[in-house]
């Protein structure tokens, strides 16, 4: 059974971080952005996926401003694609940031201007989440890797 749990070590984050990335090579195949991630993880709410106590997914969130939060850098690992552990993540980082007020939770991805059917997959997904494409910027990482800004509207009943 899958369960998903705050990690508040940040050891335990860069760890998990670590060995799901470099387990994804057509979503991260660069070392200096999987050390990046590794090491930026380490300040961020952070939600990993276990299965029997193995780490299969995680998602972290970097908090921009009181309104606004991006998830930075998540990953599952391939073989557990397709069981909604995807969406149970994206789930608790909806709940941090209706807990905390916030109005928007955004994503970067590859834009569907660079062929990949890896990041194909990625966009469906977040699309399928709620997430909604405002901008692409065709330079943000490089010329070869255009990125795509997505966010998602966190519904709020009244504001307290």
């Amino acid at each position: 059974m899958i369960k998903i749990e705050e990690v508040a070590i940040s050891s335990e984050k860069s760890q998990i971080c670590n060995s799901i990335l470099r387990a994804l090579p057509n979503w991260f195949g660069m070392e200096s952005g999987i050390t990046d991630y590794v090491n930026q993880v380490q300040s961020m709410p952070f939600y990993a996926a276990y299965d029997n106590g193995e780490p299969v997914g995680f998602a972290a969130i970097k908090v921009h401003n009181p309104f606004t939060s991006e998830i930075p850098v998540m990953g599952v690992l391939s073989e557990y694609h397709r069981r909604g552990i995807g969406r149970e993540l994206i789930e608790h980082c909806v709940k941090y940031c209706e807990k905390n007020k916030m109005e928007f939770l955004t994503v970067k991805t590859l834009d569907s201007s660079r062929e990949s059917k890896s990041y194909d997959k990625t966009r469906l997904f977040y699309q399928a989440m709620g997430f909604k494409p405002l901008e692409v910027f065709p330079l943000l990482w490089d010329e070869n890797n255009p990125c795509l800004f997505l966010a998602m509207s966190i519904k709020q009943e009244c504001f307290a």
